[in-house]
């Protein structure tokens, strides 16, 4: 009787360890399949086209001149007559010095001048030797130009048309030299210092139109032209400056606000692809697109880029005119793989 029950439980486990291995079978078929299931890829027909070479900068607007005011010797300031944000025109008198020194100056002048034409008289009728009179009349032009020089600085006036950005003394303070009494800054027009690549070096030429927004303004965009191409390359950036220069009629612009400029470098024509088309080799800089062969693969190829625009990559080399790009469903590719395309 044992040995009838030991028959029947061997062939009862038998039974179970078919069952089981024909299942792993089974599922180990269905893994198979899954496995070499051909991968479906949706793709994209790229073309080339003209892309507008243009770069976006920051840079700082700057007055176009920038005036320190202040006379060339110490003494005391007998009037102020702008102060801070005033409109001043070139020639117009900001502030005045003690004149103490200056009528000193004068009368020494008009002294000399009457000894000057006595003299002259003397020397044309012989009585006066030439050396003697070169000497009366080299007295008189360095006296009349020690007064023009004190009238100058007696008197300040604007040197341009500007705005008082600066007043550093009040009526009645004794000038020290220490800092100027004004600064006068001409904002009509105003100017930008741009760092480009040198890259770009060749590219950009005085005259060139140029696009300015800034910060403060939104939603206004300001035009302006290269007026200097600085001759240098600062090797520590690898970058050199241009003078951007914009007329600013009405004065919005200001010294000071944060502004973008976009430079214009022209067109080219290249092939234009998705962005979603562009895959980062992991570890590394470069970018691969995956390009349909008319067989059914896909070449795993690399690419240079150039700008983007949008949702779009420029491509500078790697992909042809015509050429169909995976733009979808590249998680599952490899070089060489044959993929179905999802029409």
């Amino acid at each position: 009787m044992k040995t009838i029950f030991r028959t029947m439980f061997i062939a009862a486990v038998a039974v179970m360890a078919l069952g089981c291995g024909s299942t792993g079978t089974k599922k180990q078929a269905e893994t198979a399949v899954v496995v070499d299931e051909t991968p479906t890829v949706s793709v994209q027909q790229v073309s080339a086209r003209e892309v507008p070479q243009t770069a976006t900068y920051t840079s700082t607007v700057q007055a176009y001149v920038k005036n320190n005011i202040a006379p060339q010797m110490a003494g005391r300031i007998t009037k102020i007559n702008a102060e801070i944000g005033d409109f001043v025109k070139k020639g117009q008198i900001l502030a005045e010095i003690d004149k103490a020194q200056l009528l000193q100056a004068q009368l020494q002048l008009q002294n000399l001048e009457v000894e000057l034409q006595r003299l002259k008289s003397l020397y044309e009728a012989g009585g006066l030797s030439q050396s003697d009179y070169d000497s009366i009349e080299m007295q008189y032009n360095v006296a009349k130009t020690q007064v023009d020089n004190l009238i100058e600085n007696t008197t300040l006036r604007s040197p341009v048309d500007g705005v008082v950005t600066a007043r550093n003394y009040d009526a009645g303070d004794m000038y020290t030299m220490s800092m100027p009494i004004y600064t006068v800054e001409q904002i009509v027009p105003v100017k930008l210092l741009v760092g480009i690549s040198e890259s770009d070096y060749t590219k950009v030429k005085k005259g060139d139109s140029v696009e300015i927004t800034a910060d403060a303004i939104p939603g206004k965009t300001f035009y302006g032209n290269v007026e200097k191409i600085y001759p240098t390359i600062d090797p520590a950036t690898r970058t050199f400056t241009i003078e951007v220069v914009v007329k600013n009629p009405y004065k919005t612009l200001r010294p000071g606000m944060f502004s973008r400029v976009t430079v214009n470098f022209g067109t080219n024509n290249n092939v234009v692809i998705p962005d979603v088309a562009v895959v980062k080799q992991q570890g590394s800089g470069e970018r691969f697109v995956y390009v349909l062969n008319p067989d059914g693969t896909v070449s795993y190829t690399k690419v240079v880029l150039g700008r983007r625009m949008g949702a779009e990559y420029e491509v500078l080399e790697g992909i042809e005119d015509g050429a169909k790009v995976v733009v979808g469903g590249q998680i599952r590719l490899k070089d060489g793989i044959k993929v179905t395309v999802n029409e």
